[in-house]
């Protein structure tokens, strides 16, 4: 167990390892964060994502934003999952019947990326893996809403590395390419999830994100178009879908009254940061909500060894969200 500093709002959270895609949760009254864990290498990079080799799984926690934040070890790490090969990429937790789960991706032993699951009675691990991946399951980025009625909702996908746009037909398409710059942008998956939440109720959907007419972001919208990285929250009776843009590398959001869609863009979250990727969680911690996000300025710019970061996240009285600066000592 390792113990650092408490951490300022948008320096890392963590210093002894490299942390990213951070997802954070309330539970038994602490912070908990479920990042994955940046591997030290000095390989390429390329689009396919292969400098991304994360291998296991650290939970941190701290009691408040005022004390140390906890590093409470491995929790889960490839070589417990018998059907995964490599690539433990950007995971989320749930807290449903008493038990704490880790919902993950990585890729299967035909490279194929799938979901899995893992439970634990302790919010901080260790996790045991089912032995499966969830069936029906593709692609990356799973995130997980527990509804106020109790029904549970999964949430995943990501373009290119992610494999998203080799699903279109329903099937795996190792050559598939995404839509034509002129044609509806591919959405985040959704599915409903069973009640003991180790599977899928009925096939998963994709997610409709429009603009303020009703007309379907395209594909060629690389400041709106959904990339990666979904989160979903609950503001003021609304669901709020926020993603990464990937290339455009801006987080963003879209809003709507169903938790399965169709969502109704509303604006940008968090400017582009140091690094490719940008990946966040939102989180209500008492009265205040923040955002966990992640860059690459620990190691000066490296794609694939990140940081966790925070800042609060401020509403508008129209609920819109106020535009995070992720650099304000620069301004």
């Amino acid at each position: 167990m390792n113990q650092q500093q408490p951490p300022k709002p948008h320096q890392p959270l963590v210093t002894h390892i490299f942390t990213a895609d951070p997802s954070a949760h309330v539970y038994e009254g602490k912070i908990y964060i479920y990042p994955s864990h940046d591997l030290d290498h000095d390989e390429p990079s390329n689009d396919n994502g292969d400098q991304y080799k994360m291998e296991d799984y650290h939970v941190l926690s701290m009691d408040n934003f005022d004390s140390p934040v906890v590093d409470h070890g491995e929790a889960l790490h490839l070589r417990d999952i018998p059907w995964a090969s490599k690539q433990l990429w950007a995971p989320d937790a749930a807290y449903k019947n008493n038990t704490y789960y880790l919902f993950f991706p990585a890729r299967d032993h035909d490279g194929i990326f799938r979901l899995g699951v893992a439970t634990s009675e302790s919010p901080a691990g260790p996790f045991t893996p089912q032995p499966n991946y969830m069936e029906g399951s593709f692609s990356i980025d799973p995130a997980v809403l527990v509804d106020d009625d109790n029904k549970s909702y999964i949430y995943f996908g990501g373009l290119w590395g992610g494999q998203l746009e080799k699903w279109q037909t329903g099937s795996f398409l190792p050559d598939a390419e995404g839509p034509a710059p002129d044609q509806p942008a591919l959405g985040p998956q959704v599915a409903l999830l069973s009640d003991d939440m180790l599977s899928f109720q009925g096939k998963p959907a994709e997610i409709s994100i429009v603009d303020e007419d009703g007309n379907p972001i395209l594909a060629g919208d690389e400041d709106r178009r959904y990339f990666e990285g979904p989160w979903m929250h609950k503001y003021n009776g609304y669901y709020y879908l926020s993603y990464s843009t990937g290339t455009t590398h801006k987080l963003v959001y879209a809003i709507g009254k169903n938790p399965m869609g169709p969502f109704t863009f509303k604006g940008e979250i968090l400017s582009p940061v140091i690094g490719w990727t940008t990946h966040h969680s939102i989180v209500k911690v008492e009265d205040k909500w923040y955002l966990f996000y992640h860059d690459s300025s620990l190691s000066e710019g490296v794609n694939h060894k990140r940081c966790v970061k925070y800042s609060e996240l401020k509403y508008n009285e129209d609920g819109t969200i106020q535009k995070i600066n992720p650099y304000p000592d620069a301004e």
